[in-house]
């Protein structure tokens, strides 16, 4: 059973596919060659799913960083004979053009061991099983390296040394001293196309390099955001932009699938799709962190993803990232979970429900990202128009929910916001969409929702906004009635919202529940960072500079060494929970600071991107 704690990886991206590396030097999870694509290493699921680790083979401490404005990553072991440093990286290839960051990536995970001081003996174990662990490849020694073929997959480990290569394994100890490097590479080719490359020293080292240079080349071109917190944001930027996938500009929720909400439970989801809500706030994050230049590559993928949608129908809220929409849920029963977490699934089947808030999470994205984008085409400015118009005709519907609920469809108040955010963003973008001539209606039924939200939202029982009309119950989706601009955070029963959230739905680390209410699943859930950080930004658009600085720094400290968030954190323990990382948590932090940015002197909040 897996126990290393969620806290321990760090992430590497190439743009198409995602590793997870941790504090021990292992890859315990790595897809190829898409986000979504089935494990070669799966260790994080279950011990038999495979892994790769380069370490010192005796006791020893360990620090890690990125290497400044990249994700490449830098793990120093210290022993009592020596330090050695191991520079991890999914290679993005050698597209010059800033804007097109891992276009050519050429499915390679470079893993360099450099001995900065005296000596040590390093292990190197290799693993690969395919298909979440299913495949016990073949394994062949050829000069340079080891092949591996099984399944869909062929795998080159390139290697400076010999190793032993056993039907199960390829394992070997070396003895490294100041001032020497060894390289190692493992390269992914499909099974009928020839074998993969084996890369020599000079080439693993090339491609490190010029890794580290695309990366730092698309950082300072793309960050320049100076306000509070300023390394956090320009961090979580990256870690977002690290979650897009190149090809089509789909942005996955999280890149990987199973990690537990409740460690031994059964709420364990896959994440690595794209949803239209995630997607939607990562490109509103990205005008703040990174400035949004794939905006147009966001709409195209959208426009694509919904070819088919038919506008008296509920827009799918999750596609595949190469634009899929069948994403059926299934079990793998062969895998024990993280920590005895199963079922361990892949698929999701959240892309069967009806969730109408995404209506006004896709509009709001566009309209902040409306300078970025050339003049809409007419199937861009009909599925728009048609986006508005479905938040019209639906708003009145009960539905799913911003979390997804597992039970009977109900009118949470988050959804009726969000259709009044379709709507009001319709207006406004009006004149690009060719449908001025649409606005006194669009303008009517915002008003009409507004009115309802403000009616049949409040409970005077609770004393604030809650989760649902005629609900007593809290929920934290309803700080973002003044983030959107519904209503202002000083107005007196939004106050009263925020306080009775910061009262009423917050744990003993002074983090923030989505809800407390039964949601039909066994188990209970963490603390929700993104819930947190939107509690920071309403007490910062309500002038509440002081408290919003405290909400945020203690949601912040939950970061691991190397600036990642998790989903959810355990309320008995601290520890991270849920998939890793987590788009929604680095979104939560970026727009938090830029609140604070914007109001802590006594201005007035406006998004980035109006």
């Amino acid at each position: 059973m897996t126990t290393t704690p969620i806290a321990d990886y760090a992430l590497l991206s190439d743009r198409h596919s995602a590793a997870l590396v941790g504090k021990d030097g292992s890859v315990d999870w790595l897809c190829l060659p898409r986000f979504d694509s089935p494990s070669v290493f799966g260790a994080i699921l279950g011990d038999g799913a495979g892994r790769w680790s380069i370490r010192p083979a005796g006791p020893f401490t360990v620090s890690r960083r990125y290497v400044d404005e990249t994700m490449v990553l830098e793990t120093t072991f210290e022993t009592g004979t020596g330090t050695l440093v191991l520079t991890d990286a999914l290679v993005v290839g050698d597209e010059p053009d800033v804007h097109r960051l891992g276009a050519n990536a050429p499915h390679v995970l470079a893993r360099c061991a450099r001995c900065t001081r005296g000596s040590m003996e390093v292990d190197v174990h290799y693993v690969p099983r395919p298909e979440y662990g299913l495949v016990m490849p073949l394994l062949r020694s050829v000069p340079g390296g080891v092949l591996a073929r099984g399944g869909p997959d062929q795998l080159a480990l390139s290697t400076p040394v010999p190793l032993t290569v056993t039907a199960q394994a390829v394992t070997g100890r070396v003895t490294i001293n100041a001032g020497v490097a060894l390289r190692f590479a493992l390269h992914w080719s499909p099974a009928c196309d020839p074998p993969p490359a084996i890369f020599g020293d000079d080439r693993i080292a090339a491609e490190v390099e010029t890794t580290i240079t695309r990366w730092r080349a698309w950082s300072r071109a793309h960050q320049a955001y100076g306000g509070p917190y300023r390394d956090l944001v320009g961090n979580s930027g990256r870690v977002l932009y690290a979650l897009s996938y190149q090809p089509t500009g789909a942005i996955v929720a999280a890149p990987t699938t199973s990690l537990p909400e409740t460690p031994g439970g059964g709420r364990n989801w896959d994440y690595r799709y794209f949803w239209v809500r995630d997607a939607s706030f990562t490109m509103n994050a990205l005008w703040v962190a990174a400035c949004p230049d794939e905006a147009d590559q966001f709409l195209a993928c959208m426009t694509t993803a919904a070819a088919t949608y038919e506008p008296e129908c509920a827009l799918q809220i999750v596609f595949g990232i190469g634009c899929e929409h069948d994403l059926t849920e299934r079990e793998l029963p062969h895998l024990g979970g993280w920590r005895g977490s199963r079922p361990v699934r892949v698929g999701n089947d959240a892309w069967r429900q009806p969730q109408v808030d995404v209506y006004g999470e896709l509009l709001d994205a566009v309209h902040c990202v409306s300078g970025q984008l050339g003049e809409f085409d007419e199937r861009a400015r009909a599925f728009l128009t048609a986006l508005a118009d479905a938040a019209v005709r639906q708003w009145r519907e009960p539905d799913h929910g911003i979390w997804e609920i597992r039970g009977e469809r109900r009118h949470y108040l988050h959804s009726k916001v969000m259709c009044w955010v379709a709507v009001d963003r319709a207006v406004a973008l009006a004149g690009r969409l060719g449908a001025e001539h649409r606005v006194p209606e669009w303008r009517a039924v915002a008003g009409e929702i507004r009115d309802a939200i403000l009616r049949e939202g409040w409970s005077e029982e609770a004393g604030a906004y809650t989760q649902a009309f005629g609900s007593a119950e809290l929920d934290a989706s309803v700080l973002v009635m003044p983030i959107v601009g519904l209503l202002p955070a000083r107005d007196p029963r939004m106050l009263a919202t925020i306080d009775a959230v910061a009262a009423g739905l917050v744990d003993d680390y002074g983090l923030v529940y989505r809800y407390r209410t039964d949601d039909g699943l066994p188990g209970e859930e963490g603390a929700f960072l993104l819930c947190t950080f939107w509690l920071a930004q309403a007490l910062a658009l309500a002038g509440r500079a002081e408290e919003a600085r405290a909400v945020f720094e203690r949601a912040g400290a939950f970061m691991n060494d190397v600036g990642l968030m998790s989903e959810e954190i355990c309320p008995r323990t601290g520890e991270f929970l849920g998939n890793f990382p987590q788009a929604l948590s680095h979104i939560g932090l970026i727009n938090a600071a830029w609140a604070m940015s914007q109001t802590e002197h006594g201005g007035e909040f406006k998004p980035a991107c109006w």
